[in-house]
This record gives C-alpha cells, structure tokens and sequence, in this order.
C-alpha cells in the first residue's frame, strides 16, 4: 500500500494531536450527537493530561462530529498541530476504541489499517422490474459506481443511474459496457462486480469488453442502494475481505523470492530498523496485529530516517535531538519520509519474524 495520503501529515513540525473517535449515525444510536459529545470530553480530558495546547483542543473541537450527512456506523481520525486541521479522514468502522494521543509524532497506523486493502473496483448493480424478458412496459435499472475498498464505504464516488426499456436492453447494454470500461481505466480497477437480476446483468456480462472479462465477480442484489454509502456495501466487505491488491501481491512475492534465495529481504525488527537508517526499503510486510499491539519503542531523531533501538546508536551518527517513540509511529514516520510501502499480511498466510520484514531496493552484503 503506497502511503501518498500521509504525505501532507509529516510535513508539518509536530506536536501533533492524534485523535480516533466512534461518529457512528446508526439506528442503535438515539442521540448520536450528544453521545458523539460525551466521547469527545473523554478525549479532550487525555489530551490535556498528555500536555496539548488550547489551540490544537480547539481545531479538534471544531471538527468533531462534522460528518454528520455520513450514515450509519463509522469514525474520524483527526490530526492537528500548532492549532490546525492537518488531516482529516472518514473511517470506515468505528475505532476499536476511542483514543486521543498527544506528542511528537502522529499516531497513524490505525488509520493505515483501516485503508487497507485498497482495492480499487467497480460495481454494477442491474434490476429488472419486469416478470419476464417480453414485457413491453419493464425496464432495467442500472446502478453503477467505482471506488477503493474499503474507504468508500463512507466516501462513495458519484453514482451513474440508468432507467432502461426492456425493449432496449440488448443494445443499451453494449453502450453501458464501454462506459463501465472507461470508469474502470479511469479508476485502475481490479474488480468489476456485477450483482441484481441474473437475467439482466448476465446480458450485461456477455457485452462489456474483453478487458474487463478477468475482472468480474458476480454476487446478489442486496438491498437498495443507501445514500451515503458505497454501492453493494455488504458484498464488497464479503468479497474482498482478506484480499490483497494485485500491486501488493506482486510485492510480497517478490520478498517471499528473494527470501528463499537470501536476496534482498530482511527479517526482523533490528534488521528493519538498519534498512530503513540506510533508505533501503522498498516495502514494509507487517503482520497484521504483531507490532500495533507490541510495547517495543524505538529512538528517533528529527528526520524520518533517524531511528535506532538504542539511543546511542543515534547519537554516534551525531544526532543531539533524540527521544523515545512507539514502534509502529516510528516506523510509519521513516516509511513516508523514504517513500516505502506498507503491506499488512496475516499471519497465517506469511509468517514474519518478529511480525516484521522488508523487500530491500537492493542487497548490501556488507551491512
């Protein structure tokens, strides 16, 4: 997973006020405001006692619950420093739990895992109100929408809306396809899921391009489309959940290669943290749930390749300004600084040691 979408983020000067909250606008809910509010003070209370100043509470303040037109359940991720909004993101389930931090370094690894896998896809939902193909008055409604699993579950794109006659179904539906093709470019999708009336969509199938044939996935029709919310929201989540993106497949195959021929992977943290120093990673494969809960800290100095497990490690390099930082922050940092990926892998489809390794640019023997 490129890691772009931080790239503003760490080109602030910290402190930084990181900020996970619960926005969730669902049924269960009967006053989601004030219980938005009350989560709010709890956190407004932590990071007082973590040391964060009036302006940086405030641009908080003024954020939180903003995405009120967001239905059902999801959070925000919020970043400020030295009083301004410096990222702000929709999740698309609400945090684990609520966390506020205040320091030196955001605190965005559960972000990155909820963007995660970051599929990009179209999908097609066609109904047919009709009894059967001849009936003169039915049409085929047709839903369409392209996006990256799985923030567009509350960041949907706009939404293409068709009302077709039957009648001109068979040659609608070729026109339709060439559309969805061009979404699809547009988009770099790697899916195209059609789901709704078998009748219908399967005419759909059977006209788009061959360069959509070895992307397309088939699934019911679900519920009606809900405002606000990605398309096909429930079979999108079965369908890709535990699913890489083709461009992270490629990567980890390329460590597991270079792996099994001692080539130019590492394995484990130390070794991380030496390749990272040297700008020498390409992609970080993390297993997922291994450092995010893991205690370990790492000292950092001010630039995004200053890190070390010990402090005297820094300060031989001759860096005077250093202190001590989560793992999972640090590491963050330096992969965004050095333009490294970040690919989150289950345990049980790679195990890593240490639950860290990287895909080198190139071997150093000598390091």
């Amino acid at each position: 997973m490129r890691l772009s979408f931080l790239e503003p983020l760490y080109k602030e000067a910290g402190p930084f006020a990181s900020v996970y909250l619960d926005t969730s606008r669902d049924s269960a809910i009967k006053d989601p405001d004030a219980a938005i509010a009350v989560r709010w003070r709890h956190l407004r209370d932590d990071l007082l006692a973590e040391g964060a100043d009036a302006d940086s509470l405030a641009a908080v303040a003024s954020t939180v619950g903003n995405d009120a037109m967001v239905p059902g359940t999801h959070g925000q991720a919020l970043f400020t420093a030295h009083g301004k909004l410096v990222l702000e993101d929709e999740l698309p389930l609400p945090p684990a739990r609520d966390t506020a931090h205040f320091g030196t370094l955001p605190d965005t690894m559960p972000l990155i895992v909820q963007h995660a896998p970051g599929i990009p896809y179209v999908a097609v939902r066609v109904q047919y109100t009709g009894r059967h193909s001849t009936e003169a008055e039915a049409t085929v409604r047709v839903d369409a929408e392209a996006g990256v699993w799985p923030e567009a579950k509350v960041a949907p794109q706009g939404r293409l809306h068709e009302e077709i006659p039957v009648g001109e179904w068979l040659h609608t539906a070729e026109q339709l396809g060439d559309h969805l093709d061009a979404l699809a470019r547009r988009n770099g999708s790697e899916a195209l899921v059609l789901a709704g009336d078998v009748w219908a969509r399967g005419i759909l199938a059977r006209r788009l391009p061959k360069s959509l044939h070895g992307r397309i996935l088939t699934t019911g029709g679900g519920p009606a489309p809900q405002a606000g919310r990605a398309l096909l929201e429930d079979q999108l989540d079965r369908l890709f959940t535990g699913r890489m993106t083709s461009h992270d497949r490629a990567l980890l195959d390329a460590f597991l290669a270079q792996r099994a021929h001692d080539g130019a992977s590492a394995e484990g943290l130390s070794a991380t943290v030496a390749a990272l120093q040297r700008g020498q990673v390409r992609a970080l494969f993390l297993n997922h749930g291994h450092t995010l809960q893991s205690p370990l800290y790492l000292w950092v100095g001010p630039e995004a390749g200053q890190l070390a497990l010990a402090e005297g490690d820094l300060r031989s390099y001759g860096v005077e300004t250093v202190h001590q930082e989560r793992a999972d922050v640090a590491l963050t940092r330096a992969l965004v600084g050095t333009g490294a990926e970040l690919i989150l892998v289950r345990e049980e489809q790679v195990r890593l040691h240490e639950g860290v390794g990287v895909l080198l640019r190139y071997a150093d023997r000598t390091a």
